[in-house]
């Protein structure tokens, strides 16, 4: 069964830098594309980043610009989002969501299999 757990999540102040974990199961993190999605309140669900499953290309929003890097790591079947300069509009809880396709997409309507978030509030 298809399944992922984020962690890594927490309370940094503006500037700082956080690392996301998504842990997958039931499938390998180099078969499907797998994006981060963010949320905050009374907003609708954002796509941040993905990863396509074919050859690790990446794709940002232009918010985040160079500030965010998704990777995955075969070995440990685990994607991750480093996140760096962090601004108190990152703030938001984070998911990571997959799906059977293997395209770039951001599009949550795209992906039928969600973690249950983990929440980043960056404040001094």
């Amino acid at each position: 069964q298809v399944q992922l757990v984020e962690s890594g999540g927490g309370l940094v102040q503006p500037g700082g830098s956080l690392r996301l974990s998504c842990q997958a199961s039931g499938f390998t993190v180099d078969s499907y594309t797998i994006a981060w999605f963010r949320q905050a309140p009374g907003k609708e669900r954002e796509g941040v980043s993905c990863i396509a499953s074919s050859d690790g290309s990446t794709y940002y929003i232009q918010s985040v610009g160079e500030r965010f890097t998704i990777s995955r790591d075969l070995a440990k079947n685990t994607v991750y989002l480093q996140m760096n300069s962090l601004k108190p509009e990152d703030t938001a809880v984070y998911y990571c969501a997959t799906g059977p396709i293997t395209k770039l997409l951001l599009q949550p309507d795209d992906f039928p299999y969600w973690g249950q978030g983990t929440q980043v509030t960056v404040s001094s």
